[in-house]
C-alpha cells in the first residue's frame, strides 16, 4: 500500500515566503520613495553605500533582499532610520482633516509646544508646527537630525534661526532652507507669541519618536 505524504509542511512553507516576498516589496517601494525625494540615482546611492546600482535596482524591485549592514549604511544614506526603510506608506489612507484641536503634541519644553501635521507612516515628509511663548526656543542648544532638507516659515511673530554661527531674523511671512545636518536653532525673541512651521524631505524621524506625539486640547488664548 503506498505511504500517504505529507504536505502539512508546504503551507508553513509558502506563507513564509509570502511574508518574505512582501517584506521585500514594501522595502523596494520605501527604498525608491525615500530615494527620489533625496534626487539620488542608483548609482549615486550605490556609491554612498559602497554597493552597485544593479543591486540597488534589485532591492526597489523586491527581487532581493539586504544584509544589515547594507540596510544601516542606505539608512544613514538617506537620512532615516533603519526602521523607517521598512515602514509602508498609507498617504492613500490620510485623506481626512486634521482639526486644530486634534493636532498630536509632544508636552511643552522650552516655551515651545510641537505638533505634527503629517500623520505616521511618513512617506516622503514631515510637517511639524512650532508654537513658542515669548523668549520660548527649541532648546538651549543647537541639533541635527539626519542629512535632510528642512525649510522653517514663520507664520506669526518674530523668530531667530540660527544656522551655525549665523543668525536669521526672520517676521511672519518669511522663510528659509538648511539641511537638517547644520546644527540650528529657533526662538521667539518678539514681544508676543510666534508660531512657526517646519518641512522635512524625506523624513528623519522614527517611529518611536512619532509615537510620543499625543493628541493636544487648543490654548484659551489665541
Amino acid at each position: 500500500m503506498p505511504k500517504a505524504s505529507n504536505n502539512s509542511q508546504a503551507p508553513a512553507a509558502n506563507s513564509a515566503s509570502s511574508a518574505a516576498t512582501l517584506a521585500h516589496q514594501v522595502l523596494g517601494a520605501r527604498l525608491k520613495s525615500l530615494r527620489l525625494a533625496r534626487r539620488l540615482s542608483l548609482r549615486d546611492l550605490a556609491e554612498a553605500t559602497g554597493t552597485s546600482a544593479s543591486f540597488i535596482s534589485q532591492l526597489e524591485r523586491g527581487l532581493t533582499g539586504a544584509s544589515t549592514a547594507s540596510l544601516d549604511q542606505m539608512a544613514s544614506a538617506l537620512g532615516v532610520s533603519v526602521a523607517m526603510l521598512f515602514e509602508e506608506s498609507t498617504a492613500k489612507n490620510h485623506h481626512g482633516a486634521l482639526r486644530r484641536s486634534e493636532r498630536p503634541s509632544l508636552p511643552p519644553s522650552d516655551g515651545c509646544r510641537k505638533m505634527l501635521l503629517s500623520r505616521p507612516p511618513l512617506s516622503d515628509m514631515e510637517v511639524y508646527v512650532g508654537e513658542f511663548d515669548i523668549g520660548g526656543s527649541t532648546g538651549s542648544a543647537l541639533y541635527t537630525h539626519g542629512d535632510a532638507h528642512e525649510m522653517l516659515v514663520v507664520l506669526r511673530g518674530i523668530v531667530e534661526v540660527s544656522l551655525g554661527d549665523a543668525r536669521h531674523v526672520l517676521e511672519e511671512g518669511d522663510s528659509i532652507e538648511y539641511a537638517t545636518s547644520t546644527p540650528h536653532r529657533s526662538e521667539n525673541i518678539g514681544s508676543g507669541r510666534a508660531e512657526v512651521m517646519w518641512i522635512i524631505a524625506p523624513p528623519t524621524s522614527a517611529r518611536a519618536e512619532l509615537d510620543q506625539y499625543k493628541a493636544w486640547k487648543p490654548l484659551a488664548a489665541r
